[in-house]
């Protein structure tokens, strides 16, 4: 029997090479599958890792009317020439522009799924553009589904859709490799990393991996890490990740600190980031938002309790007191104060460590999540 046609679809070939690694081989054994995305020099290693058929389409996450317009136009094109069952779509841009040109071309099954909700860190004109652009989004689609429980209330109680709303499985748009995210299958061991890194056994190492931004704390994390080394000059940080000092600076210093304080180990953005969480004693995550966090699982399934705020994602994969803590977003005395017990606390540290893999492999294995989706479809 033919296989009936799935189109996945991202703004940019990163997010399908990264954020969907593996699930769209998983897929075309079932479906025939085509990638679409901007092609910034990922989408052909994406056909062929995958084993998948993809297409080149120009869109770009900054709002462009005309080049929008053009990506609309070569959208539509594409669709009424694939003639899909499904289009799915997740990141906004592509989107929004993917479920507006799939009703047009009459898509019979147009799926959006809800990573996050750009609008959370606007304000003024551009929240309302980004709201608008959202309710747009979910208007054109006939499915919505949000990556977890937090995106689905904040979709409810602003008003984004009447649509029914369905978490896929736990959350997380791909779920993790808990072989791979495992202690065991680094080729370092703990000792040597940490020996690379100059950390002494005294040493308490926290670790933060992501873009080193002010929407994920760091301006309060440079504050915490400030006072704690001169309190607790054994408190370190592994700082894995990129600046983006154009889009996104810090606050005056906090660059410079993070890059020259002999308390912080930073070691710019990582490809493999599992030895630097193996040399790790705890993860530390003070952002403002997310969707799902991928660093929170990678964490969790490398055996290391975390510190992370009170929003989406972060408080359905923490258990405050059981894998990790809990604290406020944008509050620099209870990150301090956190990562101080943390230091202070080592019974209470490892008994968070030992439950920390265990919630992460009960609940989202990679295989879980895609048989949980390649149900969902089957279903429509």
């Amino acid at each position: 029997m033919k296989k009936k046609k799935l189109l996945r679809i991202t703004t940019a070939d990163i997010s399908l090479n990264g954020l969907l690694k593996g699930q769209l081989k998983y897929l075309n054994q079932f479906f025939e599958v085509v990638g679409v995305a901007a092609d910034t020099g990922k989408l052909k290693t994406v056909s062929e890792r995958e084993g998948i058929r993809v297409v080149d389409i120009p869109m770009h996450r900054e709002i462009s009317l005309g080049a929008d317009l053009k990506c609309l136009w070569l959208l539509y094109r594409l669709f009424r020439k694939e003639r899909p069952e499904i289009v799915h779509a997740n990141t906004p841009k592509g989107s929004l522009l993917s479920m507006i040109a799939a009703k047009l071309a009459r898509v019979p099954h147009r799926l959006y799924l809800v990573t996050g909700l750009r609008y959370q860190g606007a304000n003024g004109w551009l929240r309302r553009i980004l709201m608008t652009m959202e309710r747009i989004t979910c208007f054109c689609a006939t499915k919505v589904i949000p990556e977890g429980q937090g995106v689905k209330q904040i979709l409810i109680q602003d008003y984004i859709t009447r649509k029914p709303l369905q978490v896929i499985h736990n959350g997380n748009i791909n779920g993790i490799d808990t072989t791979y995210f495992s202690p065991e299958a680094v080729d370092i061991s703990r000792e040597q990393m940490r020996q690379q890194l100059q950390l002494t056994d005294e040493d308490f190492a926290f670790i933060f991996i992501g873009r080193i931004v002010r929407d994920k704390g760091m301006n309060e994390l440079a504050q915490a890490m400030k006072k704690l080394q001169e309190s607790h000059p054994q408190c370190k940080l592994i700082l894995v990740g990129r600046f983006e000092t154009e889009l996104d600076p810090l606050a005056d210093g906090n660059e410079d600190f993070f890059k020259q304080s002999s308390n912080v180990r930073f070691v710019g953005y990582q490809s493999d980031v599992r030895p630097y969480l193996l040399a790790a004693d705890a993860l530390v995550f003070p952002s403002y938002r997310e969707g799902f966090p991928n660093v929170v699982l990678q964490a969790g399934a490398m055996k290391l309790p975390s510190i992370v705020t009170d929003i989406n994602g972060c408080n359905e994969i923490i258990q405050n007191s059981t894998n990790g803590v809990i604290i406020p977003p944008r509050d620099k005395e209870s990150l301090i104060n956190a990562m101080i017990t943390f230091m202070e606390s080592p019974e209470k540290i490892k008994n968070m460590a030992a439950q920390a893999r265990p919630l992460i492999t009960s609940r989202y294995e990679q295989r879980d999540v895609w048989e949980a989706l390649r149900k969902m479809y089957e279903s429509l």
